[in-house]
């Protein structure tokens, strides 16, 4: 194959404006021998087999000896035929001729064809990609092993761009996690409520992060992986697409891509349901809109309901609610004219955070902050609760920074709401906080603990945050 095949990337600057984004040189190598790649043959059996499953066609020459097969598909780069085992009958084999030897592969049929992971509607389709596949990892094996080493990625620019004024957008916006040491004044009857009794030391350093959320996907037309531009070979499942922000891959490249990807907003079919960092990411913001729209809409009237958070809304109406952030985004109306019931907007916002498919207090710290409940000393659970917060994700840590900066006002008025911060913490425990398996045992033992997480981190929250 010449070197000219393997083009260079000249053409991918890095571009100061997406007007100015030049799209690289795509290599051409590894498309060029898919073109060359064997094509399929089909050996049909002279007569009809009365045994012939209902979803082979003539292909299927029933149970004939190895060697047989391989007379018949002898000195035919392509060819293939099945056969019925005879060391296992009821189950098929695919013969299929490649580099002047016949390949013998388990067949299974589910409603589908196939011998590996990949799944096709006929065995002609099967083939056509075996072919390819083994064409291509045959002739390009150490292309294929270090195609990855000088990726086009980096230097795409217009995804650099893109996360250059994210990150900037995002960092006027974002209160970053301070860490603080609890220490004893005996002289002081609460020292950690009080400021005098912390001390900063160096903050944490924090981003907006979000790994890209890959698929198998099966593209249709020719196409080039965007990490290493090379093209993505085979029939069907070719690569990997980010469902979130759309980046083709191949499945190897995807292991290297950088936890950068930039949520497309029309890839986001709703806001409710969604995961948090990438709805966040996606509508630009520093946390959800359904948190910022619900608490501000409740602060403005609902701050002395009694029994706010704890007294349920009509689930209809509730339920309207979360159509109409999926339908409408930021501008669903939650105002009193379509709402007037504040404990409608509540529970909305108690039924987002309740559906997050990773929750606030994420699965992998849930344990962490169920162990520092449970620590016997005031200042050492207050310091285990800090510490776990820190370990948070961006997006995650700023949203229960909001929402417990609210749950505090909350509890400012208890006079009129009877809602305290254990009240609180009863409400919103399970809500903020499940266990990475469902398990309803641990979930009963853990609810304690949960609502004196909860607890603490509202008493807490202008040290805790």
């Amino acid at each position: 194959m010449a070197a000219s095949s393997n083009s260079s990337l000249s053409g991918s600057s890095v571009s100061s404006d997406p007007e100015d984004y030049q799209p690289p040189i795509w290599k051409s190598y590894l498309y060029q021998l898919q073109q060359e790649a064997p094509r399929p043959k089909r050996i049909t059996c002279p007569q009809e087999m009365e045994s012939r499953p209902k979803y082979y066609g003539r292909e299927f020459h029933g149970m004939i000896p190895r060697e047989y097969a391989d007379e018949l598909l002898a000195g035919a780069e392509g060819a293939y035929l099945i056969r019925e085992s005879q060391r296992q009958p009821g189950t098929h084999t695919l013969a299929l001729r490649f580099g002047h030897q016949t390949l013998n592969y388990r067949l299974f049929y589910d409603g589908k064809h196939f011998v590996g992971e990949k799944r096709f509607e006929s065995v002609h389709d099967l083939v056509t990609d075996a072919l390819i596949t083994l064409y291509i990892e045959t002739k390009a094996a150490e292309y294929i092993a270090k195609m990855t080493t000088n990726p086009i990625y980096e230097h795409l620019g217009y995804t650099s761009l893109l996360k250059d004024k994210m990150v900037h957008r995002l960092s006027r916006g974002r209160t970053e996690p301070r860490r603080v040491t609890f220490q004893r004044d005996e002289r002081i009857s609460s020292p950690l409520v009080r400021r005098s009794a912390l001390k900063d030391t160096q903050e944490k350093q924090c981003s907006y992060e979000k790994i890209h959320n890959f698929k198998v996907h099966t593209f249709r037309g020719p196409h080039w992986c965007e990490y290493c531009a090379n093209f993505m070979w085979g029939l069907i499942a070719q690569g990997v697409r980010c469902s979130d922000c759309g980046l083709n891959v191949h499945k190897q490249c995807s292991k290297l891509v950088p936890s950068d990807c930039q949520p497309d907003l029309r890839r986001i079919k709703k806001v409710f349901s969604c995961d948090l960092t990438t709805l966040v990411k996606a509508h630009n913001t520093t946390r959800p809109m359904v948190v910022d729209m619900c608490i501000q809409e409740i602060e403005l009237r609902g701050m002395k309901s009694e029994g706010l958070y704890r007294v349920s809304g009509f689930s209809e109406h509730i339920e309207d609610v979360r159509l109409s952030f999926d339908r409408d985004g930021e501008k669903a109306d939650i105002s009193a004219s379509a709402y007037a019931d504040i404990n409608i907007i509540a529970g909305a916002l108690k039924l987002y955070l309740r559906d997050l498919p990773i929750p606030v207090i994420t699965f992998d710290l849930y344990s962490k902050f169920i162990q520092a409940a449970k620590l016997p000393n005031a200042e050492s659970r207050l310091e285990g609760i800090h510490e776990s917060l820190l370990q948070l994700p961006p997006a995650h840590y700023e949203t229960l920074r909001y929402l417990m900066a609210h749950l505090k006002r909350v509890t400012l008025f208890e006079k009129d709401n009877l809602m305290n911060s254990e009240n609180l913490g009863i409400v919103f425990g399970p809500t903020l906080m499940q266990p990475p398996e469902l398990n309803a045992l641990t979930t009963l033992n853990d609810m304690r603990q949960q609502k004196l997480v909860v607890q603490l981190m509202i008493e807490h929250e202008d040290v805790l945050f």
